[in-house]
């Protein structure tokens, strides 16, 4: 498993971005909102290039006191992440049916690594996530997924909505896994190309990203319980879709 690196200072986090190092997360310390020049080019080139980024208190810092990160730590990713146009160049093919997960609001690291690990599995063309609210690539997520983040190509975007519009100029039904749904996975015919949407545990998937859905399905499960831990689910869908193409 690869070590954590991590890169001290804006100059030197605007001389990796620009030098195409693959940055999973940067940490801004909150008192850094008298924003000099330097600062303000970092949180631009940021949002230009759909790298995720989060304000920290002072608190969080501490451990970095012996380093001259002057308010901003970044953290590279162990793999490399592709964008939606380079995820599709480099999977997608018209006859042969393909699967792509898009992640809407996974934080939980365990969560994310548990669905890689499935995802490489059941033979999944491609993950998606976006720039926020989703869990960094981090050690956590290469130690969950088993090494599963190694063989698997991941894209990330400004917006999941960037994702949708790509897979549905090239035909790719849009599915969103919800317990509100109607229909269950086993009425639904997962032989063509799709796109499976997956929201967080406490919220599911936002409003906005379920609205662009052609479908939402549910996994039916014992009134004993509410709801799956959201790997779990993932694991029904993803061999329910195996078995379908396969058996």
């Amino acid at each position: 498993m690869k070590e954590q690196v991590e890169i001290y200072g804006i100059r030197s986090i605007i001389e990796a971005i620009e030098s195409s190092k693959d940055i999973s997360k940067v940490y801004l310390l909150k008192s850094n909102s008298n924003q000099s020049s330097l600062f303000s080019s970092l949180l631009k080139l940021l949002e230009r290039k759909s790298i995720k980024f989060s304000y920290v208190p002072k608190e969080k810092f501490r451990k970095f006191s012996d380093k001259n990160h002057q308010g901003a730590v970044a953290i590279l990713s162990p793999v490399s992440l592709l964008s939606i146009e380079e995820l599709l160049e480099s999977t997608y093919q018209k006859d042969i049916s393909q699967t792509y997960l898009l992640l809407d609001g996974i934080t939980d690291t365990r969560n994310f690594g548990a669905i890689i690990r499935t995802s490489v599995a059941a033979n999944i063309s491609g993950i998606v996530i976006a720039q926020n609210n989703s869990a960094p690539i981090n050690s956590e997520v290469v130690k969950a997924s088993s090494g599963g983040v190694f063989k698997i190509p991941i894209a990330r975007v400004s917006n999941l909505k960037d994702a949708i519009m790509h897979l549905n100029s090239l035909d790719i039904k849009i599915v969103g896994m919800s317990e509100k749904a109607n229909k269950p996975i086993y009425e639904f015919d997962f032989t063509k190309s799709l796109a499976i949407i997956l929201g967080s545990e406490d919220k599911g998937i936002s409003k906005s990203i379920i609205n662009l859905s052609n479908e939402t399905l549910k996994i039916p499960i014992s009134e004993k319980i509410d709801s799956l831990n959201v790997s779990v689910a993932f694991s029904a869908v993803a061999f329910e879709i195996t078995r379908q193409r396969n058996y």
